[in-house]
């Protein structure tokens, strides 16, 4: 089946700045169902093996889409560095899920998507922004949190957190790039001022849509437990936990092989299936 990929699309959002997006789809006169995959933190739309990725789910049927967060540190320029770490500093919860609409209202008006079939699929943080979504849009019928955060309130406490309030940035190294990443106080008053809107645990309990929760047991950045968690808070969705799989399910930046992780595969395949049995 040939694949149509529209790269590197220009959105624009009035609430935060101009990013980019990628839509996946097969050539076919059918209306497909719409999956909008949300990165992480330190995460981008063309990071290790997510283009593998969107192409199987692509191959399956889907129309699948991926993008940067207006404020994930990449440019429209340069959607493949963090170039601009001034405003990853400015970056927010508020900002995340204000491009995630826009993503979702951009993309049901393609004629290629059934828009009465949605679905997000969020990986770490971008698993917390997803579940958020997912309660406040009741257009998504469908959730897929891959070693998804149980909370959003992820930050230095005490002493740490009034220096941070008392210097106004700190700063956390990526441990890839070595880049200094600064982090400004505005993303804790942020959380502070919408700590109701970004409850993760209220809005799973409260979630109208299929939910599949994935998890590797071998996660090395956000515990296991976040997924039995979310599982025991919905207990309607199901859980599955990958045995052995890190935090990104085997991938890596840079991806060089033309073959997906083990992991990975393991984790699509299981989403295809869930998406079939339960969205037909």
């Amino acid at each position: 089946m040939e694949l149509i990929k529209d790269l590197n699309i220009k959105l624009e959002n009035a609430e935060t700045r101009d990013f980019l997006a990628d839509a996946i789809y097969p050539d076919t006169d059918k209306k497909l169902p719409l999956v909008i995959f949300v990165h992480g933190y330190k995460g981008y739309k063309d990071w290790g093996a997510w283009n593998l990725m969107a192409e199987k789910f692509a191959e399956a049927g889907f129309f699948f889409v991926k993008f940067n967060s207006s404020h994930n540190g990449t440019t429209v320029e340069d959607p493949h560095n963090f170039s601009d770490l001034e405003a990853f500093g400015n970056n927010n919860y508020s900002k995340e899920l204000s491009d995630l609409g826009v993503v979702i209202n951009h993309f049901v008006k393609n004629p290629h998507v059934d828009d009465q079939r949605i679905i997000l699929i969020g990986h770490s943080r971008g698993g917390g922004i997803s579940i958020i979504k997912t309660f406040e849009d009741e257009r998504i019928n469908g959730l897929i949190t891959l070693a998804s955060v149980d909370t959003l309130e992820r930050f230095p406490e005490d002493e740490a957190l009034e220096n941070w309030k008392k210097e106004g940035v700190y700063y956390v190294l990526n441990g890839r790039t070595k880049q200094e990443m600064p982090h400004y106080y505005q993303f804790y008053e942020d959380f502070e001022k919408n700590v109701l809107r970004f409850d993760v645990e209220r809005a799973t309990e409260m979630a109208k849509a299929f939910v599949l929760i994935i998890h590797g047991t071998n996660d090395e950045s956000v515990s296991v437990k976040n997924a039995e968690h979310l599982h025991i808070l919905n207990p309607n969705s199901e859980l599955f936990l990958v045995e052995n799989a890190d935090h990104t399910f085997g991938s890596k930046e840079p991806w060089t092989e033309k073959v997906l992780p083990h992991s990975l595969n393991i984790v699509i395949e299981k989403c295809i299936d869930f998406f079939n049995k339960n969205m037909k």
